[in-house]
């Protein structure tokens, strides 16, 4: 195909309905234009950041038929494929420069979905990124290429014309035809329903409610706690950072409608929350915090109210986020996530196709159960 390759500053520079026509229907709520937008024009997108926007777009006869969200980054942060040691070794031992490279991706966010967005034969377009990359990587002296979060065969697709596959781990909730929350109990061990079961009562005896906020219900007051209950817990821990503001929030609840925030109060007193979205019949969690601290109140509003809550609306998978062993006690399965990587230095490449085989056997082992990663 005579495809035309276009790298844009903005997103902006596509209109929406434009960029959104790009989206199949399965594809990921993260890569519509009103999220990615949203990210630029409240700040939390920019070069000053570690964040230089530099999306992909494939052109033919003067149309867009295919884009890509990338970002040339002068830092790992905000990423979660964490690759700080690749970094400090591609100095150390092989004086190669890691920034600036380029990430296919979603900021700040480690939820698998499409990343390749096309009209036309996908597998094509898939061919045509992975093979002039290299190039473009030449021109503009980046040390490397990452997809980060693709679906498998999106993955694979990159794989097969030489990038390095690389594995991650998440801890996801998957429906089994479930119709109450104790038919999931019943999935587990006791000594593990019984604690669930204790931490729930626990909640609920001290008279704590919990509720979720969609559409109008999500109005200024509830957008000011959300982003304070977001606050302290990107506060609380040195990693935290504070990528996001409130001008995004309340950019998104005004307008997209997959926002849901998960709120629990004494009364009228809010004393924690999560921000969630949802998309079909998919749920993910985004951020969770609270004002004050409650025995178990964690694991009731970032896990249970909302497995309860997709179970009565069929919700069949729900991502939770990154990291987390403790989810696996409460349900959750170790699922693989993925990712693939060009990098422009021969013997750094060979170097880590062998750090990234070792991983993936370990990875691969935890999900098969082989590994306990709950220790």
């Amino acid at each position: 195909m005579n495809l035309e390759i276009r790298l844009l500053d903005r997103i902006a520079e596509i209109p929406q309905a434009e960029w959104d026509s790009l989206l199949a229907p399965d594809s990921s709520p993260f890569v519509e234009h009103a999220w990615l937008d949203a990210l630029e024009q409240t700040g939390c997108v920019v070069a000053e950041r570690g964040w230089l926007p530099r999306h992909v777009t494939l052109w033919l006869d003067g149309a867009l038929v295919a884009a890509v969200p990338a970002y040339i980054k002068g830092n790992s942060e905000g990423e979660f494929v964490f690759d700080h040691q690749w970094a400090g070794a591609a100095q150390r031992h092989f004086r190669v420069r890691w920034y600036p490279k380029m990430i296919f991706a979603v900021p700040f966010t480690p939820a698998t979905g499409d990343r390749v967005l096309s009209k036309i034969d996908r597998s094509a377009v898939r061919a045509a990124l992975a093979d002039v990359m290299p190039q473009i990587a030449e021109q503009l002296e980046l040390s490397s290429v990452h997809l980060l979060f693709p679906r498998k065969d999106e993955q694979d697709a990159f794989v097969e014309h030489g990038w390095l596959r690389r594995h991650g781990v998440q801890y996801h909730w998957f429906n089994e035809g479930f119709r109450t929350f104790e038919d999931f109990l019943a999935t587990l061990p006791s000594k593990k329903r019984t604690q669930i079961r204790r931490e729930r009562r626990a909640v609920r005896d001290a008279g704590i409610v919990l509720e979720t906020r969609r559409g109008e219900a999500i109005d200024d007051e509830t957008i000011a706690f959300a982003y304070q209950f977001y606050l302290t817990t990107v506060d609380k821990f040195a990693w935290g950072r504070r990528y996001l503001n409130e001008k995004f929030f309340r950019t998104l609840a005004r307008t997209w409608d997959k926002l849901e925030i998960v709120v629990a109060r004494e009364g009228d007193k809010l004393l924690a929350g999560a921000i969630n979205i949802r998309k079909g019949d998919r749920l993910y969690g985004r951020y969770w915090g609270s004002v004050e601290e409650r025995p178990f109140l964690h694991f009731e509003v970032c896990f249970y109210h909302s497995i309860e809550q997709a179970i009565a609306q069929g919700i069949q998978v729900f991502e939770p986020g990154a990291g987390g062993e403790h989810k696996r006690s409460r349900g959750f399965r170790p699922t693989l996530t993925h990712s693939a990587h060009y990098i422009r230095d021969d013997k750094l490449r060979v170097a880590l196709e062998d750090f990234c085989a070792r991983e993936a056997d370990y990875l691969e082992r935890v999900v098969s159960g082989e590994i306990d990663d709950e220790g």
